[in-house]
């Protein structure tokens, strides 16, 4: 499984150019590069002339069938011979969940160390990703705005005057020149934004992290890992994203690891309590079909895992049947058992920068759909955020300590405690990793804090009726009961800040007291 976890790693994402260079350096690319345990070697640029690259790993850059084939999730070996190396930069990456992202303006993501603007273009009708830079004054895109053109304009005094030409002419569509821009600079790549192939797939936006030309087609060779389940109207499709503070192969290792959650989430996830561990924790037996760089299909229980390099690992499950060979082997969906209560745990882990991945979950089911239809998104997210962070501090410490002693001696130094320079309330913080992504807690949020504040409101209106009718409300009954209504508004808002605070702000999670 090391291949699966080796990331491309010096600094360890660098910054890519948006255009390629017109010379490689092949000593760069034979020195091997380490992040405990990588071997992977460094392609410094993703958008590096991609012929040169692969020549200089002894690989073809022509395109093959097989690539198309590798784009089945539920056939992870087509085309992946067992000798060659896993590109990174060759991967559809999934960016956000659709419903969270505003059409009004744009919006700033970093996936693989590459800084993206996602902006939604009127003209075309989709999402655009661009790399988030305008060519004039290297100014982030994402802290523009979305003109009335559908262009994405940069706010700086030199880069506005001429941003929609900027935004709008990259090399799929070069339109004329305004008479504003400067004599040939609408000829000129240098002065073009550059753009990432994108597109729209089980309701999540994924992007292929190059801008080289030769790529713009790249949508009708490789697609990314498709879910049938997430666009059946009979399954619930709630998805949420989060921000983390620890590093990709963490993420990973944690997910795929079925022992960790009897321990990590004590109290928060029923598992069986077997009576040989108080905790719950038992024998887990899981049958590996399929393994290879490009991923793996494994059988548990009443159910199948499969996890499809770099980004998806999914598990389905039928509730009160078997899992067979036959059924894990074929694509379950395919099935006629539309009737039988099946449910699914999807995660799309995507690594961001060293020591912050990123993960989008759902967990789409075709039974009691009329509560997700019923409930916003954000109620979900309370649970969900909680689970998250139960062994979010675990995780973070655990990482730093492994970086710290160095992969190969890390049992040299498993009980040295290493320190950290995040407090648990910056690495459980909810609000800057998850609701300002998130469309629906920020509209929780919001009608909350609304909430609060009537209720404070209302509590000084009551306590002012009575001092001002003192005289009139002649019953003492009827002045304590204006009292104590006054009193209960104010316990009230009192209990509701502690409980925005919590849910959208910070939760912490004492494993000592669960």
């Amino acid at each position: 499984m090391e291949s699966l976890f080796s990331l491309p790693s010096p600094c360890l994402f660098p910054t890519p150019s948006p255009s390629a260079p017109k010379t490689l350096n092949a000593t760069t690319l034979s020195s091997p590069l380490s992040l405990h345990h990588h071997h992977l070697r460094r392609h410094r640029s993703p958008t590096r002339t991609a012929t040169a690259i692969l020549r200089s790993h002894g690989l073809s850059s022509a395109p093959s069938t097989a690539l198309s084939d590798a784009s089945d999730p539920f056939d992870i070996g087509a085309g992946q011979g067992d000798d060659a190396k896993f590109d990174w930069y060759a991967q559809w990456y999934p960016v956000a969940p659709l419903c969270d992202l505003d059409k009004r303006a744009p919006h700033a993501k970093t996936v693989m160390g590459l800084d993206v603007v996602v902006w939604w273009d009127r003209a075309e009708g989709r999402w655009q990703v661009f790399d988030d830079r305008c060519p004039h004054r290297l100014a982030p895109l994402s802290e523009g705005r979305i003109d009335p053109a559908a262009a994405s304009s940069a706010s700086t005094t030199a880069g506005a005057s001429t941003a929609a030409a900027t935004a709008s002419t990259f090399p799929r569509r070069r339109p004329a020149a305004p008479r504003s821009a400067p004599f040939g600079v609408h000829l000129n790549t240098k002065a073009c934004a550059a753009v990432y192939p994108s597109v729209e797939q089980n309701k999540v936006l994924w992007f292929w992290p190059s801008t080289d030309p030769q790529y713009k087609d790249i949508l009708e060779k490789k697609r990314p890992p498709y879910i049938e389940e997430l666009d059946d109207p009979s399954y619930t499709c709630s998805m949420g994203i989060r921000e983390l503070q620890y590093g990709y192969e963490v993420l990973v290792e944690n997910l795929m690891d079925p022992a960790h959650v009897p321990y990590a989430h004590h109290g928060l996830m029923r598992v069986r309590r077997p009576e040989a561990d108080r905790e719950g924790g038992g024998p887990v037996e899981i049958t590996i079909e399929e393994s290879n760089k490009s991923g793996f299909l494994a059988k548990q229980d009443a159910g199948y895992f499969r996890f499809i390099a770099p980004c998806l690992f999914y598990g389905a499950a039928t509730v009160n049947q078997s899992a067979t060979s036959r059924n894990v082997q074929e694509n379950i969906s395919d099935q006629p058992q539309q009737r039988l209560k099946r449910f699914l745990l999807i995660f799309m882990c995507i690594p961001v920068s060293p020591g912050r991945s990123r993960v989008i979950f759902t967990f789409p089911r075709n039974f009691a759909v009329w509560i997700d239809r019923f409930f916003p998104r954000w109620i979900f997210h309370m649970g969900q955020n909680l689970i998250l962070d139960s062994d979010l501090y675990l995780l973070h410490v655990e990482e730093r300590k492994i970086a710290k002693a160095g992969f190969s001696n890390w049992f040299k130094a498993c009980y040295r405690a290493a320190s950290t320079n995040s407090s648990r309330e910056q690495l459980m913080d909810r609000y800057w990793s998850h609701v300002v992504q998130c469309s629906s807690c920020r509209g929780g949020l919001k009608f909350l804090k609304a909430l609060e504040f009537s209720l404070q409101v209302l509590s000084l209106a009551l306590i002012g009726t009575v001092a001002a009718a003192r005289h009139s409300l002649t019953s003492a009954t009827a002045r304590n009961s204006v009292v104590f209504a006054a009193v209960l508004c104010f316990a009230a808002s009192r209990w509701l800040s502690h409980f925005i605070y919590k849910t959208f702000y910070f939760h912490d999670y004492n494993h000592a007291f669960k």
